[in-house]
């Protein structure tokens, strides 16, 4: 079915190119909220993925499965995206000092929802490399084969650089995050 939107997509067919894009819509808005943190920004880059990918429909493979094309697209559209957005952002902090206290709202929240966060700031505090493949691995639940896919690197390649980032993430948790470990095996 897939197939057959690819090829009617390709030939100009905007139900069929509403379809592929009903069909992988939330993996790539999960995707890109997963980097760029914002759901805004992540509809935005959502949507510049799609209009990239049906501009470049015709280039791909249909060999291949249509949703790692379509993340590798949205995770480099994300990435772009974020740079800019950094840039922007480290201007702001030259012209402007920000005040470091702000109010919490840790007392509401549940335990639960304070861990997933910290694990959440963990990880953001990896490197894009990291981050992404960790992402596409656990937040995406990518299987190894499809990471590799959209990463364009071998399985095995997958699996070290999962072992290194994983590595790095315990390091900053052990490090900023000790709380999480409590009642935890280490």
């Amino acid at each position: 079915m897939e197939a057959d939107f690819n090829r009617r997509a390709r030939q100009g067919d905007d139900e069929a190119a509403e379809a592929l894009v009903r069909q992988h819509q939330e993996a790539v808005f999960r995707l890109a909220y997963l980097i760029t943190g914002d759901a805004h920004e992540a509809e935005d880059v959502a949507q510049e993925a799609f209009i990239a990918a049906l501009k470049a429909l015709d280039r791909f493979d249909t060999e291949r499965p249509l949703r790692p094309w379509l993340l590798r697209i949205t995770a480099n559209t994300a990435r772009n995206r974020r740079r800019a957005v950094g840039r922007y952002v480290n201007a702001l902090r030259r012209l402007v000092w920000v005040n470091p206290e702000q109010s919490s709202t840790a007392e509401a929240e549940t335990s639960q929802k304070w861990e997933s966060q910290a694990l959440w700031d963990a990880v953001r505090r990896l490197n894009d490399a990291d981050q992404e493949v960790i992402y596409l691995r656990y937040f995406m639940d990518l299987s190894i084969n499809e990471t590799a896919e959209v990463l364009k690197v071998e399985p095995g390649t997958v699996k070290s650089r999962l072992s290194r980032a994983l590595g790095r993430l315990r390091g900053v948790v052990a490090k900023d995050f000790p709380v999480l470990y409590e009642g935890r095996e280490a």
